[in-house]
């Protein structure tokens, strides 16, 4: 590739398979809970997108429900553990419904307000940063297993947008959203 150009990075964001909490909506940031059947399932169908690449990294969240999806795409060999791509920390707001933490927190949105004894935006900002930094680093293709949030403020940080915008950003259980960049040596330039 021309220098004159940068480095070509191929971003793979994956979404960990289905869990009890996320087809329930529950907040899941350090509750380690596994993946349903139907999770398995879906993991398992990442597989043909992403076996085939040649990924120069595989990282992954801490949690088993992202180490396993990672695992059944066909990965795990390969991966890293990354403490960076692990979910939002709900603190207070573990294990509860948005709608539950509204009726006593009216009009609460965990990316602009965070959580109590958990994590606050600017913290989270500063970890996707921190991962986004590390990313600048790398050459070719990279697999990203991750969460719904925190991958949402990953995309948010990613185009330079705050930690609020994340919400413009979903990712469903499962899924798979790569993301291309041309970057120096020492930084992203955003998404092509």
């Amino acid at each position: 590739m021309n220098v004159a150009l940068g480095r070509l990075l191929r971003l793979y964001v994956v979404r960990h398979g289905e869990t009890e909490w996320s087809l329930t909506g529950q907040h899941t940031g350090s509750t380690d809970i596994a993946l349903t059947a139907r999770g398995e399932q879906q993991a398992c169908e990442l597989g043909p997108w992403l076996r085939d690449n040649r990924f120069a990294r595989v990282l992954t969240s801490p949690r088993q429900r992202a180490r396993r999806t990672c695992e059944l795409a066909g990965l795990a060999a390969t991966a890293a553990i990354e403490p960076d791509l692990a979910e939002w920390d709900y603190g207070d707001y573990e294990g509860l419904l948005s709608p539950d933490i509204r009726k006593g927190r009216p009009g609460w949105n965990v990316f602009r307000d965070g959580c109590p004894g958990g994590e606050m935006p600017a913290l989270v900002s500063a970890r996707a940063d921190r991962l986004i930094a590390h990313l600048g680093t790398l050459d070719g293709d990279v697999a990203l297993f991750t969460h719904g949030q925190f991958g949402g403020v990953l995309a948010a940080r990613w185009i330079g947008l705050a930690v609020a915008e994340a919400q413009r950003f979903p990712l469903g259980t499962g899924s798979l959203s790569p993301s291309y960049s041309r970057h120096g040596r020492d930084s992203l330039a955003g998404v092509a």
